[in-house]
């Protein structure tokens, strides 16, 4: 009986040691802008931010400090969420997308960022997906190189190198397309 209750006790303790309010505050802006980047669709990265720390949530007790930080743990989730979006047959198009609704003119400036987001996500998604991950992990969920080499298996410098030159080939795109 002492056992179980000891047991019980550290689990307990393991799970209440992390400020999940924190984390949650913390890590919410990160986890959204890597979908954002993933998906290049902000009402489902919304959507797939929800799924990750409901699923965080629920598997908070299997989080173990001295294996790892909270925020591989959280990306971990997420790309495993990302995968699962990908997987689904048959993609969800916002009814707002659908109408390709007209901002308001005092709306400009979140127009043309929206733009400018819309036409680089487009130009990803003929890249292949390791590249895809590595920008939506160093832009989206604003990783260091050292942090992305430790979620992908990559080495440091490679991270850096393929990053360089996906953002090389990205903006040489964008200049031609701006003539």
């Amino acid at each position: 009986m002492k056992t179980d209750l000891t047991a019980i006790s550290k689990e307990h303790m393991r799970i209440n040691d992390t400020d999940w309010e924190e984390v949650y505050e913390t890590f919410l802006p990160r986890i959204f802008h890597f979908f954002c980047y993933k998906v290049g669709n902000p009402q489902i990265a919304e959507d797939l931010t929800a799924t990750t720390f409901e699923k965080a949530w629920s598997s908070r007790g299997s989080f173990r400090k001295d294996h790892g930080q909270v925020h591989a743990w959280l990306l971990g989730i997420a790309r495993h969420v990302a995968g699962d979006h990908f997987r689904k047959p048959c993609r969800e198009v916002p009814f707002d997308e659908a109408l390709d609704v007209s901002i308001a003119a005092s709306m400009d400036e979140d127009l043309q960022r929206r733009l400018d987001f819309q036409r680089v996500s487009r130009m990803l998604s003929h890249f292949p997906d390791r590249d895809r991950e590595l920008i939506a992990l160093k832009y989206g969920a604003e990783l260091t190189n050292r942090e992305i080499s430790k979620i992908t298996g990559l080495s440091e410098s490679n991270v850096g190198t393929i990053l360089y030159r996906v953002v090389s080939k990205l903006r040489k795109e964008l200049e031609q397309e701006h003539g």
